[in-house]
């Protein structure tokens, strides 16, 4: 039987090396795919998140609830599964980080459970940035905060963070994460097309007002 080393530097059979990426891969996607603002809404008694303001599941539409503790659970909690899933990944899995952390930022935008219609990703992004690169984090969560205190636009402050990342990490000489960081910020942008379309308009909210 063939043989050739592993991750680990272990000798393993060469039919099994897809075992951890493909690990990665179901960890990262089944942890980002917990829809918690749709989980802590129901709980708390506020309804289907998705019948609520833009029907997003994540954190901003939450505080058109008007319950601003939820909302700040659901950014949390948001964010803690994507550094979640690069910190377990990297636990048992080491060099499957990247893997885990584009799957956990893809389970938030398509989730299986809710036939794909997901989160917006500002916040999952943050957290498998924070995991992989905290200085990039850092970056990102000073860009987002920043914005959301001064503008107040959560969608401008959300795609303006998403797209600081790559520059951050590029600007630390993380190469490596760098196509990464772009393509999620790529698909941030793509998630916020219609936020794109009220900025043009001048008819995006800001956060505070209800939408209709």
């Amino acid at each position: 039987m063939a043989q050739t080393a592993s991750y680990t530097g272990a000798i393993l059979p060469s039919e099994i090396l897809w075992f951890p990426p493909v690990a990665a891969l179901l960890i990262g996607y089944l942890l980002g795919s917990i829809p918690w603002g749709i989980l802590l809404t129901r709980i708390a008694g506020a309804g289907d998140l998705r019948s609520i303001g833009s029907g997003n599941i994540g954190a901003t539409n939450v505080l058109r609830t008007g319950r601003k503790g939820l909302a700040a659970a659901t950014l949390l909690l948001d964010l803690l599964k994507g550094a979640a899933a690069v910190w377990i990944v990297a636990a048992w899995f080491p060099g499957e980080e990247l893997v885990a952390g584009a799957a956990a930022f893809v389970g938030h935008c398509y989730p299986l459970w809710l036939r794909f219609r997901g989160g917006k990703g500002v916040a999952t992004m943050m957290g498998v940035v924070v995991a992989l690169s905290p200085m990039a984090g850092l970056v990102y969560a000073v860009v987002w905060l920043g914005l959301l205190a001064t503008i107040r636009i959560s969608s401008v402050a959300g795609m303006a963070a998403a797209v600081a990342a790559p520059v951050a990490a590029a600007a630390l000489g993380r190469f490596d994460l760098v196509v990464l960081f772009l393509g999620l910020a790529l698909i941030v942008l793509w998630k916020h097309r219609e936020n794109i379309e009220r900025l043009v308009a001048g008819t995006e909210p800001r956060i505070g007002r209800k939408r209709g």
